[in-house]
């Protein structure tokens, strides 16, 4: 079978050393839509919005991201972005190198499709702990081999009026702009590739509307504070397309900061976007 998951549960991949700079973290702000100096300009006041951290890794990778999971026979064409989650020990530096070592936590069986689970853990040269990386991969047509289906739990959206509701503007070249912080599948720059993975044009990386969402979350309830950011958790509910816009809605609860994320205006206005959001502050 495509997914043997007696091979891949528990399969630990090699340890990955990487390292990031000041024009990397600048990079990768410009590339979720930020503006602010904060942000985008080197120097004592960058700081860094924690889903750096998710793409510090491969970050100047320059080639389709290789599927070659222990166990998992599989191809990008078949495979979409399911939920991602982030959490950092403290702020992140501006600069510096990492190791991480991660492995294949979980496979579910979802009836057409399977969900392969990964968590990894960044440490710094001395053995700190920085941040800590869990997500899941949706793998079209692999379903259907009697494993568990895995929990599913809806993050409950309070029914009054949200503490923050604004909206971000996709750029047409967004997709372009971001595949240079690592992510150079072809999902979301080939039209012909798009067309054959069931798409009808490129569309936004899951992982590019994750960190605008972050990023307007934290200016709107945070200050604009990056160093209150104690953790980030996502579903992708549905894809983006360059050009349009994003709806951000948050509300302060005892649970952290929920979050919705949905398509605003034009003929999928309201489609979801990001869902089961929860902003952790600290």
């Amino acid at each position: 079978m495509p997914i043997d998951p007696a091979v891949a549960v528990g399969a630990q991949f090699p340890d990955r050393t990487f390292e990031w700079t000041e024009s990397d973290v600048l990079l990768y702000h410009l590339a979720i839509g930020a503006s602010d100096l904060s942000y985008t300009l080197e120097g004592p006041a960058l700081q860094v919005l924690p889903s750096f951290g998710i793409l510090a890794p491969t970050f100047h990778m320059t080639d389709p991201p290789p599927l070659d999971l222990p166990g998992c026979d599989i191809n990008l064409a078949q495979v979409v972005h399911g939920s991602q989650s982030i959490s950092v020990a403290g702020p992140l530096p501006t600069s510096g190198s990492a190791t991480l070592r991660t492995r294949i936590s979980e496979v579910w069986d979802k009836g057409k499709a399977s969900v392969i689970w990964q968590e990894g853990v960044a440490t710094s040269p001395t053995g700190e702990e920085l941040w800590t990386v869990r997500s899941s991969i949706f793998v079209r047509g692999e379903g259907g081999w009697g494993g568990p289906r895995g929990e599913s739990t809806a993050v409950v959206v309070p029914d009054h009026a949200p503490d923050a509701d604004t909206t971000y503007d996709v750029t047409p070249t967004q997709a372009l702009l971001y595949r240079l912080c690592g992510d150079r599948n072809p999902l979301h720059a080939d039209p012909d590739f798009a067309k054959a993975a069931g798409f009808p044009a490129p569309i936004l990386h899951g992982l590019c509307s994750y960190g605008i969402v972050l990023r307007t979350v934290t200016d709107a309830l945070l200050g604009g504070d990056a160093s209150r950011v104690g953790a980030f958790t996502a579903r992708f509910a549905g894809v983006v397309f360059p050009g349009e816009t994003i709806r951000v809605r948050a509300w302060h609860t005892d649970a952290g900061i929920v979050v919705t994320a949905t398509v605003a205006g034009g003929e999928r206005d309201g489609s979801p976007v990001l869902a089961d959001c929860v902003l952790t502050p600290v």
